[in-house]
Parts: structure tokens; C-alpha cells; sequence
């Protein structure tokens, strides 16, 4: 398939500007290689420790230092988050399944994983972008034992996987993969439980009846079943083949689950027979990673990953930007309606075609590099293929490939005949800097708009001046102080059924903002991530109440009109950032580059 002109085009001026930095990265991994296992480099004092406390059939295949595998588990679990619960049983299934190859795996180290559910509109949301970068150190710090020659990595949700990815990129010379553990069964629509938060927010139900609507969305085990964050992880790691095509969004606790759980395993252990050929390096590279990017672009995925995945790419050494971003929008189409951006959720667009459909699209319009490499160890080509399972068989051959189908229209469209023509993403720029809008869930009629600001500080002001009505008018709400240098750039989610309801009240209103919103943001046009922010005398400070902002997703503007900003004051208070172990994260605030550069607390290049 001949590759889309622009696309091809991207893929080159990003290899250009990262040839320096993505040379001394592949520099470092190639003296980080060795044709021994890793083991074998350390003395005997050091591997007596590593294998202490393996079984007698273990310790026969760790003290071989010249042949056999011993492979480095990093795992997100605990059993709050309902998308890490499943991993309590997998490292041991894991054992399992390594044991009869001659492979070992130890569980190397764990990571931290927080939840954006739990603490939204909470302090501890400002912890969770700068979570990212901890669990990337931490998982450095669960592989810097060099005991170990492939790495499985056990994580999911919001900052986790890139956090995980960006830390086992720096071990870059193994080969390594991402089990996932799937989505829960679904409960009530998602369509039903925001009608309840915003019910809540205006006082038309009770406590007991939000709790009751979130709790029979929320009621299992598995990652949420909307396309946020978390499910948008998966569907970027499927698209950069770092998980088995097919396997992203399986349901815990499910004979499919287990048998691709096993494949994995298998997997691997090819993988680390040829090491060089196969390596987390290798794998992750300026093709896999615009492939991201369009499945990203093409899914109407999460605005979080905007700034992620610049991480993500920045550790392997290579430089993406959001101009990047916004020219590949401009020719991949929108082929998902998935909640947010539609009624259904991550189940029935799995059941519907799921990504084998989504990548047979792309592949088929050039739009996606098909001969970047996979850990399935085939081209992108296999993942445009639907897997058919056999649970009879239970091996490596539980799967037949078929050609991928489209069983919902309502769900998957074609690139001939999409829902959008162009991406769910866009770049607005203007007199007041830069910032992302996702467009996919927001309706035509609300795409631009021109009214008076309302400025604030903090989510709850804007929630009491809603509860106030002194909210019920045209507006561009402005929160500003809710980027990285200044709070640590919570999500503002508790804002939607606010702004929602507004909209739904007739009244034209937009949220502008230097801070984050969930991957479930929706309807209301949102221009977030703005840059420079007000902890840097961004334009965003000197806006006041009453000035006219215009938001122009379809032009990509953003502007203050008629007010001269040479002649205005910056306006920020800096919040307190003491209690819920805040202020153990001020080397991060100080630290951190800004949203258009991956909000990164890291210095790669030291």
C-alpha cells in the first residue's frame, strides 16, 4: 500500500529534526546490548541475591548465565483501582506459563498507580500528571538490577502506561511487551450516568442517586468502559504493536483472556531469542510512534495523550509536536463514535470490529506505516486482521485470522464514508498562545464561539457561581493556574456537568484553560493545555471578566479581541501546595517543561 503523501511527509521531518537525539539514544541502547544474557555481566556475589529466593528449578536456569531467559515483571497492580485489580494472580500465571519454555520471571519491581476517579476535584489530583514521571523512574529503577533479558510490563490507566513505556524505553536494548487486562463487562450506559451528574449538579437528584448511577457504571473489575485515558492507552499500544493484535480490550476474568495471556508469554520468548532484531528500541521508533498518533487522531482518543506520547517519544529519542499532531488531523478521518464522542462504550466497539477494523482502514488509505515492526513479530498487517477464537485449542493457535469486519455502523465507519473527515483533534493558536480542542464529541453548532469571559481561579468557584446561577449567561469560562509549573495541571472533569448543563440550558459556553480535562471531556468546547500558562505570565492571566474571547475550533484560533495585552497586568495567585503530599513534588513543579513539551519533570539528555 502506497503511503498517504502527508502523512509520509510528518514521518520524514520528524526523523529529521530527532536524528541527533534519536542516534545518541540508539547509541546507548547499542552499548547497553550484549549477546550474553544480561545476568551473566554481573558477579556471583550479585546473582547469589538474585536468585535467593527462586525455586531449586529456577536457580538451575539463573545460574546458566550463558543461555536460558529470566524475564523482569513491573507491575501497576493494587486492588483500588478496578483496572489493575486483575493483575493480583498475574505474575504467578506468568511463572506459569515461562516455566515449561526453560524461562524464568521475577517480579522486578512495582509501580505506582493512581486514580483519576477517585481523585477528581480532590488535592491529590495534583499529584497525578507528575505520577507519570515517578512510575517512569520507578520502573527504572525495578530494571536497573540488569538481572534480566525481556521485560513484561503490567499496566493500563492514565499515566501508568506512558509512565511505564517512557522508564522500560531506557532498557530500550530488551525486548519487552504490555499485557493488558481489558475493560469490565458493561453497566449502565455512559449516556445515562452523565445525565445523573448533571441531574446532581442542579439539584434534581440526590446523593444516593449519584452514587447509585456511579456505582452501577463503575461495578467491577476492568478499566471503564467510556474511551478515556485509559482505553485510549491501549489502543496506542496496539497501534505501535506492543501488544498482541487483538488484545487490548479482551474482558478480565475471561477464557479469551487467559489464552492470549499464555500467547503473550510464548511471545516474549521469541522475542528474546533475538534480542537485537526485536528490542524495545527497535520496536518504538519514529514510524510506530506517527502510528499512534493517527489511531489517536482517527479514534477520537484522549487529549491527555497529547502530551504523553511526546513524553513517550522524547525517551526514545525522538521529538514530536503538536503541529505534528494537528497536520496529521487534517487528513485522517474520525472512524469511531465511542463514548464520549457517541453513545456506545469500549465493549461494543470491540464486539463491532474493534481495532482490527480501525487499522484495516487505515492500512488500506496509507495512513498508517504497515511495515512497522510488532512484538506479534509480523508487519502492522496482522494487526488489520480479526482474531477468531478457538478456546478449544488453548495454544498458540487458539486464533484464525480473518479479514476484519464491521458489524455496527453506528459505531465504525469506513475511511470512504467516515464521521468526521477530518480527526477529533485540533491546534489553536492565537494572542493568547497555543492549546488542544478535541472536536470529536463537541456538535457542529458549538465548534466557535465569541462571548465574555468569566475568570477564576479554582474549580469550586466556578461550581459555586453555577449553584449561584450567576453562571446563566453566553460565556468563556477562564481557569487559569492549573498548569504543570503551577498546581501540577489537575483534570478539571467536575467542570462538565456544570458546563454541560448550561449548554443543554440553551446558553453558548466554552471552557478556556491552562490545565487538563479527562479523556472522558465531551460536548463542550474545551481549548486546554494552554501555553504559556499563568504560572509563566501567560496572556491567560491578564484576562478579565467581561473581555470577549473567541474560540474558533474549525480556524484552530484562539484570541482575546479588542483588549491590548502590553497595557494589562498578570493576575495570578499562586495556590498552596502543602498537604496530601504536595509539597514532596516541588522538584517537579520547578522542573517541569511545559504542556507542548510533554510537561516532562525528566532531563533526558543529562
Amino acid at each position: 500500500m502506497i503511503m498517504h503523501t502527508i502523512v509520509s511527509e510528518i514521518t520524514e521531518r520528524i526523523r529529521k529534526r530527532s536524528q541527533d537525539s534519536r542516534q545518541r539514544y540508539l547509541d546507548l541502547m547499542a552499548k547497553a546490548q550484549s549477546d550474553k544474557p544480561n545476568r551473566s555481566q554481573i558477579g556471583c556475589t550479585n546473582l547469589a541475591h538474585v536468585q535467593a529466593a527462586s525455586s531449586d528449578h529456577e536457580k538451575l536456569i539463573l545460574k546458566n548465565t550463558h543461555k536460558g531467559h529470566n524475564i523482569a515483571i513491573v507491575t501497576a497492580f493494587n486492588d483500588m483501582l478496578s483496572a489493575h485489580q486483575p493483575y493480583y494472580r498475574y505474575p504467578e500465571k506468568i511463572k506459569e506459563y515461562f516455566y515449561p519454555l526453560g524461562i524464568t520471571a521475577q517480579v522486578a519491581g512495582g509501580v505506582p498507580a493512581m486514580c483519576d476517579g477517585v481523585t477528581q476535584g480532590q488535592p491529590g489530583m495534583e499529584l497525578s500528571l507528575f505520577s507519570r514521571d515517578a512510575i517512569a523512574l520507578s520502573t527504572a529503577l525495578a530494571l536497573s538490577h540488569q538481572a534480566f533479558d525481556g521485560m513484561m510490563l503490567l499496566g493500563i490507566c492514565d499515566k501508568i502506561v506512558p509512565g511505564q513505556l517512557m522508564g522500560a524505553l531506557r532498557f530500550g536494548h530488551l525486548p519487552g511487551l504490555f499485557l493488558p487486562a481489558g475493560p469490565m463487562p458493561s453497566g449502565i450506559s455512559n449516556a445515562e450516568k452523565a445525565k445523573t451528574r448533571q441531574a446532581h449538579i442542579q439539584g434534581q437528584a440526590s446523593d444516593d442517586d449519584l452514587l447509585n448511577s456511579e456505582s452501577a457504571a463503575y461495578h467491577t473489575s476492568g478499566t471503564c468502559t467510556f474511551y478515556g485515558t485509559a482505553n485510549s492507552n491501549q489502543m496506542l499500544l496496539e497501534a505501535m504493536g506492543l501488544v498482541l493484535p487483538g488484545s487490548a480490550f479482551i474482558q478480565p476474568l475471561t477464557g479469551e483472556r487467559t489464552a492470549w495471556n499464555k500467547l503473550a508469554c510464548e511471545k516474549l520468548a521469541l522475542l528474546c531469542e533475538a534480542p537485537k532484531q526485536w528490542s524495545l528500541a527497535e520496536l518504538v521508533n519514529e514510524k510506530s510512534i506517527v502510528n499512534a498518533l493517527v489511531t489517536l487522531i482517527a479514534t477520537g482518543g484522549s487529549t491527555n495523550l497529547t502530551i504523553h506520547w511526546i513524553a513517550v517519544a522524547k525517551a526514545a529519542g525522538v521529538h514530536i509536536t503538536w503541529d505534528d499532531m494537528n497536520d496529521l488531523s487534517k487528513v485522517v478521518p474520525t472512524l469511531t463514535r465511542v463514548y464520549p464522542n457517541g453513545p456506545s462504550d469500549i465493549n461494543e466497539f470491540h464486539d463491532a470490529g474493534g481495532t482490527a477494523w480501525v487499522f484495516d482502514q487505515l492500512i488500506s488509505a496509507g495512513l498508517l506505516h504497515e511495515s512497522a515492526l510488532t512484538v506479534n513479530q509480523t508487519s502492522m498487517l496482522a494487526y488489520g486482521q480479526r482474531q477468531v477464537f478457538e478456546p478449544q485449542k488453548m495454544t498458540a493457535q487458539c486464533w484464525q485470522r480473518v479479514k476484519a469486519t464491521n458489524q455496527n455502523d453506528a459505531i465504525l465507519a469506513t475511511v470512504d464514508k467516515p464521521f468526521d473527515e477530518s480527526g477529533g483533534l485540533s491546534l489553536l493558536k492565537g494572542n493568547l498562545g497555543k492549546a488542544i480542542v478535541k472536536v470529536s464529541a463537541v456538535p457542529a453548532n458549538h465548534r466557535i464561539i465569541k462571548a465574555p469571559a468569566r475568570v477564576f481561579q479554582y474549580q469550586s468557584e466556578v461550581i459555586e457561581a453555577y449553584t449561584q446561577q450567576k453562571l446563566n449567561q453566553n460565556a468563556v469560562v477562564v481557569l487559569k493556574g492549573q498548569g504543570p509549573k503551577s498546581n501540577g495541571m489537575p483534570e478539571l472533569h467536575k467542570l462538565m456537568p456544570v458546563l454541560g448543563s448550561l449548554q443543554d440550558a440553551g446558553f453558548k459556553v466554552a471552557l478556556l484553560t491552562d490545565g487538563r480535562l479527562s479523556g472522558a471531556s465531551g460536548k463542550v468546547l474545551s481549548a486546554i493545555h494552554l501555553v504559556p500558562e499563568a504560572a509563566e505570565n501567560g496572556p491567560i492571566s491578564q484576562i478579565q471578566d467581561g473581555d470577549i474571547v473567541e474560540i474558533d475550533s474549525v480556524n484552530g484560533t484562539v484570541n482575546l479581541l479588542n483588549v491590548n495585552l502590553l497595557n494589562r497586568p498578570f493576575s495570578y495567585n499562586k495556590p498552596s501546595q502543602l498537604g496530601v503530599g504536595r509539597e514532596l513534588f516541588s522538584i517537579f513543579r520547578k522542573n517541569v517543561t511545559s504542556a507542548d513539551c510533554g510537561a516532562i519533570s525528566i532531563d533526558w539528555d543529562e
